[in-house]
């Protein structure tokens, strides 16, 4: 894949994970939503200005939409693959309802968690 496809995808899974429109992505960085979508098919080049605003949008840095393989850190930890692995196999609407799931128990509101924990890893009783 070229670079402008990958770099087109990053800033798009960024977007999406920030949860926001092409519109208000165009919006923050002084751009339109046409050329949002361009830059995200990979169908247009982006000047460095512009990916620094994009950047500065998504409050990350231009660097990370370069880092092509985030994942690389989590090869020490096999049962996060084995999550992956799990949550690959169910239907979207089983993997849209764990996500819900784990943000509420993850949640810093969330009651199920005992934050007095002084070991990593550890949680209260559910």
């Amino acid at each position: 894949m070229e670079t402008t496809k990958l770099l087109g995808t990053k800033i798009r899974q960024f977007r999406k994970l920030r949860g926001i429109t092409q519109e208000q992505l165009a919006e923050a960085s002084d751009s339109t939503g046409s050329y949002i979508g361009k830059l995200e098919r990979g169908e247009v080049n982006v000047q460095i200005k512009t990916l620094e605003k994009i950047a500065e949008a998504l409050d990350t840095n231009v660097f990370a939409f370069f880092d092509f393989n985030p994942f690389k850190e989590l090869k020490s930890q096999p049962w996060i693959w084995e999550c992956i692995h799990i949550l690959s196999q169910q239907s979207e609407a089983d993997q849209n309802k764990a996500y819900r799931i784990l943000k509420e128990l993850f949640s810093p509101e969330s009651e199920l968690l005992d934050n007095n924990s002084d070991k990593p890893g550890e949680y209260g009783k559910f």
